[in-house]
């Protein structure tokens, strides 16, 4: 697996963008720097065609969390230092490193975006939502199909869960602007 200029350049954004959001002491500077990890990470999943996955990250992700986060900062005061980044444990930084490494090393081992021999694509129940997914729901998407048809109840599950929350976060911002 070869990586592209552009992927390479996103990888560095997103992993800068993530150190960032961790050290940074200044609040409004970390979660502006997540919500440029979390659009970077939107951008990576268009490019390794998930658009799906990409458009509900940069939905949830960069767009909702980071008006969450703001809110927040908005009705909070922020400590006053002088100081730019957190004070860093090595401890930490050693064990996040390998882990990041020994993830690192799957990598290669992965199938080519699109390879015909990926498990996933030749496999029994991929095979039967690509054949009958338009036959049996008449939606010319599969992904749509499988999310809206096969798995509906999921699906309608997890919009009321992200309802629920926020409706709670509205409360909450609610009872602490007028309190």
């Amino acid at each position: 697996m070869t990586l592209t200029l552009l992927e390479g350049a996103l990888l560095v954004f997103v992993v800068g963008c993530a150190i960032g959001a961790a050290l940074l002491r200044d609040t409004l500077a970390a979660v502006m720097s997540f919500a440029a990890y979390s659009l970077g990470i939107s951008i990576l999943w268009l490019i390794l065609q998930a658009p799906d996955v990409g458009l509900t990250e940069a939905a949830v992700g960069a767009g909702i969390m980071t008006i969450l986060f703001l809110l927040t900062l908005a009705n909070t005061v922020s400590p006053d230092t002088d100081e730019l980044f957190e004070s860093v444990d090595l401890k930490a930084v050693a064990l996040v490193s390998v882990f990041v490494l020994v993830m690192g090393a799957t990598v290669p081992a992965l199938p080519a975006i699109g390879a015909p021999n990926a498990p996933v694509v030749g496999g029994d129940v991929t095979q039967y939502y690509l054949e009958n997914a338009y036959k049996e729901t008449q939606v010319k998407n599969a992904v749509t199909a499988v999310l809206a048809a096969y798995r509906g109840f999921d699906t309608l599950g997890e919009a009321v869960v992200v309802f629920a929350a926020g409706v709670v976060a509205l409360s909450v911002l609610r009872r602490e602007v007028f309190a």
